[in-house]
């Protein structure tokens, strides 16, 4: 544009100049011919303003038609195409060769009579283009007005921006055939665009296009092409086997190291593994060998957890799931292995590690959505009640049915429903293997409801409440019927734990009444919990989002056995070694039993809720205190107190995540604890974690 101005001035430059050489009329200017075969002059004039439009004045006076062909060139001031038109005639005015330059005729004479003279040698006609830019730019040249390296410049620059505007033509014109071509093409059928045919004399070149209709043509062919990039994934998915689609594959893995520390002052000795002498042999009465925990001196782990599963969609509302994980034996509240451990003929010297079942379930969905739904599963699944790890470990799954159904009651507020029935343990159909009469059953179960409500109380604040209750029925130890002989089993014996941690209160089963023996020395005893487990629970959460995507959030949780009751500890067992045998203050003395029945956690939380961007983290800190029989040792977590992990336990953790990827991302944990009742003991435990997911 900047260089049409600059022609502009010259030409107007060039005009008074020519005036005042001796134009005789103000409304004519000789020029040059711009049009004619070299060698020639015909005398143009500027037409006056009664003259047609897109006309000129020949040497004879009459006004000369051209036709307009538009030049498009583009502006560099912003995003818009500005076009600038010039004119070339489409034919040559019938005028008469002049030999000589003479003034142009005055608008008012009747009769211009042309007069040709000899081109002076300083002013050679330049050579005819069909472009009037081209020309104007050599008569400037030839005039010695700009010098020829500056007239080719403007020249190829001209041309440059000239043939880019067409080919953005070009390319508008193309994409809106193939639009056309697109939208008029049956949907049933490919579509091939079809070839641009040439153009024709009756073609219209559109010069400009506004940008409204630029952004349509815009947005339509994006949708086209965003349609067609549907269709060819939809394509490439219908290649895929219906049965592979209906399986959504997840896992984790995650390496830990693991120090679990000591301080000097615990009492070694004391913390007898109740746990290994049920699952073993039993415990010999009289002897001092007998499994008891590590409390003196500090550990080394590493640790490996992988876990692989997939929810599979059976259509209709039905799904299933499995999953396998890790486990350096079966314990239900651990998936770790630790490296290089040896145990039940599996790790150690590189050895490999056993594989377990650890999900398998079948699911029915009644209607699933964001506010309202009712589902009921069968099988062993994820924990499905809102809790802690101060009652249920995050590794646990429940084996049974349940039912679980929300219903959003107000704008913000969707109170949920969970209850289910789960067996806990299950007696060997031949107990007892060595008896020709089998014994009583000593089944044991877990019935349990939670009743609570979603909140969201504002834009800011949101809250979980619920209310637990948790029956075991069962789990309790049981005194035998008298025994005659150590030889013989006894018929209780099943009701001590399959599996157990540390903290719950226990008492000797095993009832005997042998005469030859009135000391018990040499007989093997059992141990089963002092006292039953019905649970109340009460667990909420308070989140604070106004930093979004920064999140606090608070959680707590309060249990207590209702059906603890201390007199019924202190009589209970076995009258060969009554009353409880541990969590005594004095271990010679069953009535300095120290023992209780409730426990609180609290947790506050800050950062993301979920990691998933680099650098994303999040930070806890959380105190726990849990007496002795608030609730079953053995389905807590299973990392705070390290080895004496479960109950009588009180302390607090410290920890953190931080995003590696959305993938992968580190944590690090601090948890320092110590007995609430019995012996002293304390444990300080630090794990730093590598995480992925897939």
């Amino acid at each position: 544009m900047k260089n049409v101005v600059i022609i502009i001035i010259l030409l107007l430059a060039f005009g008074l100049m020519t005036r005042l050489l001796g134009a005789e009329d103000p409304a004519t200017v000789i020029y040059p011919a711009l049009l004619d075969s070299p060698g020639t002059v015909t005398q143009i004039a500027v037409a006056p303003a009664s003259a047609p439009a897109n006309s000129i004045v020949a040497a004879n006076g009459s006004p000369q038609n051209l036709s307009m062909n538009p030049v498009q060139l583009r502006s560099e001031e912003g995003n818009k195409d500005t076009t600038v038109e010039t004119s070339v005639a489409s034919s040559t005015p019938t005028v008469s060769p002049a030999a000589t330059l003479a003034p142009a005729p005055s608008a008012t004479a009747s009769a211009p009579t042309p007069t040709t003279a000899p081109a002076p040698a300083s002013f050679p006609a330049p050579a005819g283009s069909p472009n009037a830019m081209v020309n104007l730019v050599n008569l400037l040249v030839s005039q010695h007005v700009i010098t020829k390296q500056a007239g080719d410049g403007l020249i190829q620059q001209a041309q440059t921006e000239a043939d880019t505007a067409q080919a953005q033509i070009a390319s508008n014109q193309e994409a809106t055939q193939r639009l056309l071509a697109a939208q008029s093409a049956p949907a049933s059928s490919p579509t091939t665009a079809p070839a641009t045919p040439p153009a024709s004399d009756d073609d219209v070149n559109v010069s400009y296009v506004p940008d409204v209709v630029k952004n349509q043509i815009r947005d339509e062919v994006t949708q086209s092409v965003v349609k067609q990039t549907e269709n060819e994934d939809f394509a490439k998915k219908s290649d895929i086997p219906d049965w592979v689609k209906r399986f959504h594959v997840a896992g984790d893995i995650r390496v830990r190291s693991e120090g679990d520390f000591y301080p000097a002052g615990n009492a070694a000795g004391s913390f007898t593994n109740f746990n290994a002498i049920n699952t073993g042999a039993g415990y010999v009465v009289g002897s001092s060998l007998f499994p008891q925990y590590d409390v003196d001196q500090d550990r080394y782990r590493f640790r490996l957890r992988a876990r692989l599963g997939s929810e599979i969609d059976l259509g209709g509302g039905f799904s299933a799931g499995l999953r396998i994980a890790t486990g350096s034996d079966d314990s239900p509240v651990s998936e770790n292995q630790t490296l290089g451990y040896a145990n039940s003929g599996q790790g150690g010297d590189f050895g490999k590690y056993a594989i377990w079942l650890d999900r398998a379930y079948i699911k029915y969905d009644l209607g699933s959505e964001s506010d309202r739904s009712v589902s009921f599963t069968v099988g062993r699944f994820d924990n499905p009640f809102f809790h802690t790890s101060m009652i249920w470990s995050d590794d646990l799954a429940f084996d049974g049915a349940v039912v679980q159904a929300k219903y959003r009651v107000a704008d913000g507020v969707t109170p949920f429903f969970d209850a289910g029935g789960f067996p806990v343990f299950n007696t060997d159909l031949n107990f007892s293997s060595n008896d020709s009469v089998k014994f009583q059953s000593e089944d044991k179960y877990l019935f349990a409801t939670q009743l609570g409500t979603n909140w969201t109380i504002n834009k800011d604040f949101s809250a979980k409440v619920a209310g637990a209750y948790y029956y075991f029925s069962d789990v309790e130890g049981q005194v035998s019927s008298p025994i005659l002989s150590d030889s013989l089993p006894g018929n209780t014996d099943d009701s001590r734990p399959s599996f157990a941690q540390n903290g719950n209160t226990y008492i000797a089963l095993r009832n005997y009444e042998d005469p030859t023996n009135p000391s018990h020395i040499g007989e093997t005893q059992y141990f089963g919990l002092a006292t039953p487990f019905h649970e109340v629970a009460i667990t909420s959460q308070l989140d604070y989002g106004g930093f979004d995507p920064f999140h606090m959030w608070l959680i707590g949780e309060y249990v207590q056995n209702l059906a603890f009751n201390r007199s019924a500890i202190l009589a209970n067992g076995s009258p060969n070694i009554p009353g409880p045998i541990n969590n005594l203050n004095d271990a010679s003395d069953p009535n300095s039993f120290s023992g209780g029945d409730y426990g609180w956690n609290v947790k506050l939380n800050a950062g993301k809720v979920a990691l998933k961007d680099l650098w994303d983290w999040n930070l806890t800190l959380g105190y726990r205190y849990v007496q002795s029989d608030a609730t079953v040792d053995g389905f807590t977590d299973s990392d705070f107190g390290a080895v004496l992990a479960g109950t009588n336990l009180q302390g607090y953790s410290i920890g953190g995540n931080l995003a590696l990827s959305p993938q992968v991302w580190l944590g690090l944990r601090w948890m320092s604890a110590n007995a609430v009742s019995g012996p002293t003991y304390q444990n300080n435990v630090i794990q730093f974690d590598i995480n992925a997911k897939f």
